[in-house]
C-alpha cells in the first residue's frame, strides 16, 4: 500500500488556537521571476478526514508556486481530541476562521464535502481571495432545485463511525487507494453532520450567494444527468466556473486515480485569476 502522507515534501507543522488544531503549511517553490503576489491556499476537509486527504493534491501546487495550508478540524487527524458528541457545524466553521488567521492574508479557500458547505457558508461573512469547491455538500437552495430521490438515513447515537470501504476498488479508486482511505478514516460529529445532511428533519444549510464576490470554482463528480445537474445549479448559485468529472466517485477525486483532472482545473483557474510563473 502506498501511505501518500509519506510522499509529501519537508513543511511547518503547527497547533493553532485554543483547541490544538493541527496545521501544515507547506511553502512553494519559487524563482526570480515568480508573480510576486498570490494569496496563500487553505485545504479545508470534509467529514471523517483531514488534512492527509490532501496528499496526493499538495505536491502540485507546491510544484506551482503555491503556498499551502492544509488545516484539521478540531478531533481530526493530529488536532487535539475533544468531545466528539459536542461538536456542532458552528464550532467547524470557528476552526476555520482560526486557519485563515494563520494565513496572514486572505486565501483562497479549497473545500471537500463537508469542507465545501462550511467554507460556502464562511464566504458569505468572511473576507477570502477565492473559492474552490470539489464534490461539496450542496446548499438548501440547489436541494430545492434538484432533490434527491432519497434522505439520509443516520444510525442512532451522537457520533457516526467511520465509513467502512469494504469494495475492493471503484470505478477510480484502486485497492491501494481505499486501503489508504481505511487507514485514515474516523469518527465524526452527528451534530454537525445533520447541520447540512438531507434528513426528513433537515434540508440542509442555506447559502446566500449574493453575499460571496470572490472568484468562485466548483467541480463535480458526476454520475448522472442529475448529479450534473446539482452541480451546474451550484455553480449558478454562487457564480462560479463549473467543471463536472464524468464516472469519477466522491473521494475518487482527492486520492483515486483520475485526481489528476482535479489538480489540473483548479490549476487553470487559479492561473487565471491570481497569475502564472
Amino acid at each position: 500500500m502506498i501511505d501518500y502522507t509519506k510522499l509529501l515534501p519537508d513543511h511547518v507543522e503547527k497547533y493553532v488556537g485554543e483547541n490544538d488544531l493541527y496545521l501544515e503549511i507547506f511553502e512553494g517553490e519559487r524563482r526570480p521571476d515568480d508573480f510576486p503576489i498570490r494569496p496563500p491556499l487553505l485545504f479545508v476537509h470534509g467529514a471523517f478526514t483531514g488534512s492527509w486527504m490532501w496528499s496526493k493534491y499538495v505536491p502540485h501546487f507546491i510544484r506551482d508556486g503555491w503556498t499551502c495550508y492544509a488545516m484539521n478540524m478540531r478531533s481530526h487527524y493530529r488536532s487535539r481530541l475533544l468531545d466528539m458528541t459536542r461538536i456542532t457545524f458552528e464550532d467547524y466553521l470557528e476552526d476555520i476562521r482560526e486557519a485563515i488567521a494563520e494565513c496572514g492574508v486572505p486565501p483562497v479557500l479549497i473545500g471537500f464535502s463537508m469542507g465545501g458547505i462550511l467554507s460556502q457558508k464562511l464566504a458569505e461573512t468572511v473576507e477570502i481571495a477565492g473559492l474552490a469547491l470539489i464534490d461539496s455538500v450542496i446548499s438548501k437552495e440547489v436541494y430545492e432545485a434538484v432533490p434527491f430521490k432519497q434522505l439520509d438515513r443516520f444510525p442512532p447515537g451522537p457520533i457516526l463511525p467511520a465509513p467502512t470501504r469494504e469494495e475492493l476498488a471503484s470505478m477510480d479508486e484502486s485497492a491501494d487507494d481505499i486501503e489508504f482511505q481505511r487507514k485514515y478514516l474516523t469518527m465524526e460529529s452527528m451534530k454537525a453532520f445533520r447541520a447540512f445532511a438531507f434528513t426528513e428533519e433537515s434540508k440542509g444549510v442555506s447559502i446566500d450567494g449574493r453575499s460571496i464576490s470572490c472568484p468562485c470554482l466548483v467541480i463535480k463528480a458526476v454520475n448522472g444527468e442529475e448529479d450534473d445537474r446539482r452541480g451546474r445549479v451550484q455553480a449558478e448559485q454562487i457564480r462560479a466556473e463549473y467543471k463536472g468529472l464524468w464516472n469519477t466517485t466522491h473521494t475518487g477525486v482527492l486520492v483515486g486515480q483520475r485526481y489528476g483532472e482535479s489538480v489540473e482545473t483548479i490549476l487553470e483557474w487559479l492561473r487565471r485569476h491570481y497569475g502564472t510563473r
